[in-house]
């Protein structure tokens, strides 16, 4: 069944956001801390080594690069995409729309943990493959096993922001049902190159977000997410 891998960790979503909350009430703030840090350790490591995957090769026992000057031209016009059309407000402004709707006016956390969890499970590489897999053959194996790591992360974050981490659940059906479906009907025109770049960008971002999470927010990662269209941009120019 196309879709059925998105349906799949929507409900994982939720369930890790109701689990977190009702954990949140029996965790001490130092363990909510620790709890934070941890995960950005995990996400961090979780972002360099997709990225290295993508870039590293080896040939004939050399080890090679690739995909160096996509990064960083994604990155740089992305980012300043990004910062021109303010993406991240726009975000913000989203999640306290939410908020205001499920009337969670006093929530401080709710915007944070919205826009914070849903960078976290949006922008990786599996959410990118597993949904194109998903889109062209029907196979949800790979967002299944997203689904698991997605279910204890909105855990923590859960744990810590409360409901707004639950809500991430929204963007992430329609995000990723939005790449199945497109991948189903346009199969044809998406290419491994392209995956493999789009993947690329994306650990390089999943990177940024774990600093943000373990060390305070140090990267305008919402700012940053129109680089996961220089690949597609890059990948229709005839180089």
């Amino acid at each position: 069944m196309i879709g059925l891998g998105t349906l799949i960790n929507t409900g994982a979503v939720l369930a890790g956001g109701l689990i977190g909350m009702v954990c949140k009430r029996g965790l001490r703030q130092n363990l909510q801390d620790i709890l934070m840090q941890a995960s950005g350790v995990a996400v961090i490591f979780i972002g360099i080594a997709g990225t290295l995957q993508r870039m590293f090769t080896v040939s004939d026992g050399t080890l090679e690069t690739r995909g160096t000057m996509l990064l960083i031209f994604s990155l740089v016009l992305g980012s300043l995409l990004g910062c021109l059309i303010d993406v991240e407000r726009r975000m913000e402004q989203a999640g306290d729309a939410l908020r205001k709707l499920l009337r969670r006016k006093n929530d401080s956390g709710f915007v944070d943990g919205f826009v914070n969890t849903t960078l976290i499970i949006c922008i990786g590489a599996m959410a990118i493959v597993g949904s194109i897999q998903d889109g062209l053959t029907g196979d949800h194996s790979l967002l299944t096993a997203k689904a698991v790591l997605d279910l204890v992360i909105v855990v923590v974050m859960a744990s810590t922001y409360g409901l707004g981490a639950a809500c991430s659940a929204l963007p992430i059906f329609v995000y990723q049902g939005a790449i199945t479906l497109i991948a189903h009907f346009c199969g044809a025109f998406i290419g491994d190159a392209l995956i493999s770049q789009l993947s690329l960008v994306g650990s390089a971002l999943i990177f940024c977000v774990g600093i943000n999470i373990a060390f305070g927010k140090k990267f305008p990662v919402g700012n940053m997410l129109p680089s996961l269209l220089i690949p597609i941009v890059w990948d229709l120019l005839p180089l």
